[in-house]
């Protein structure tokens, strides 16, 4: 699991994992980016989608929660998934 919605709210929120040093960069420098609601707050974040963030930047903190996710796979889910 790498990306957690609850896809009826409005605004939409998105819960992403994040390295623990850009997790706080990004609360600290975007106020629609909050600890993770229910989450290792640590380790996730909530993401507010209000269009006060890119889209550019969402997507990067979406695959970069995606490639933290796979990277802690076992090598043979890894290998399942042709990575």
């Amino acid at each position: 699991m790498f990306a957690l919605s609850m896809l009826e709210s409005r605004p939409l929120k998105v819960s992403v994992k994040c390295e623990p040093e850009l997790a706080r960069h990004h609360r600290l420098s975007y106020p629609a980016v909050e600890p993770g609601y229910h989450l290792n707050k640590r380790h996730w974040n909530t993401i507010t989608i209000d269009g006060s963030l890119s889209d550019k930047l969402v997507r990067d903190m979406v695959e970069d929660s995606y490639d933290l996710v796979v990277a802690g796979l076992p090598r043979v889910a890894r290998e399942r998934l042709g990575l």
